[in-house]
């Protein structure tokens, strides 16, 4: 029985969201003044009134625009070992290592970057569907490629990396509104499993 398995991350893996702890561990003075200014736009997204794409673009953007693509690959990597496995959820680790590799292909599906996910992805044997950070010239330029990788763009982004493949069973495993449309989409759905 082939099965797929979709794993949101912050959250759903992790105790906490990863985005503000991988800024503050890239640049704690830079992300200090940065939180403090964009805390009028946070309350805007808490009340509603503001795009979550926009400001999570802005916020990351603050911080990184401009750093070269060796030197956040590098940070990543120490974010990695710093923080692995402590902020993970216990459950959720113990039943990643229970997966049999031979008939499920697994997914980390999240509106978190590339960027500081994938060395957490390449630890578990997945593969990386999130919001993909854009470099030019080995800079970062404080953009997204495509769309944040969040509500429906998760199951587009799904379909894109599976295209043609046959699965007897899709699983996906979840925490917010913003894996509301992978839950509905997949035959078997998990909402908070591992909390």
């Amino acid at each position: 029985m082939r099965k797929l398995y979709c794993f949101d991350f912050d959250g759903t893996l992790t105790h906490k969201d990863t985005m503000f702890l991988y800024l503050k561990f890239y640049d704690a003075a830079k992300y200090r003044i940065q939180f403090i200014k964009h805390i009028p736009l946070f309350i805007l997204l808490k009340l509603k009134l503001a795009d979550a794409e926009k400001v999570k673009k802005n916020f990351i953007s603050s911080i990184l625009k401009g750093e070269s693509k060796s030197r956040i690959e590098k940070k990543s990597e120490l974010f990695f070992q710093e923080f692995y496995p402590e902020i993970f959820r216990e459950n959720a680790l113990e039943f990643i290592k229970k997966i049999d590799r031979e008939n499920i292909d697994c997914y980390i599906v999240s509106a978190s970057l590339d960027i500081w996910v994938a060395p957490f992805a390449k630890e578990f044997q997945m593969k990386l569907l999130s919001t993909r950070a854009e470099f030019k010239d080995d800079k970062f330029t404080g953009n997204f490629i495509g769309k944040n990788c969040n509500g429906a763009e998760k199951v587009n982004r799904i379909k894109e990396a599976i295209d043609g493949k046959k699965f007897d069973k899709i699983i996906a495993f979840g925490d917010t509104s913003g894996d509301r449309e992978m839950l509905a989409w997949a035959n078997e759905s998990h909402f908070e499993f591992f909390h």
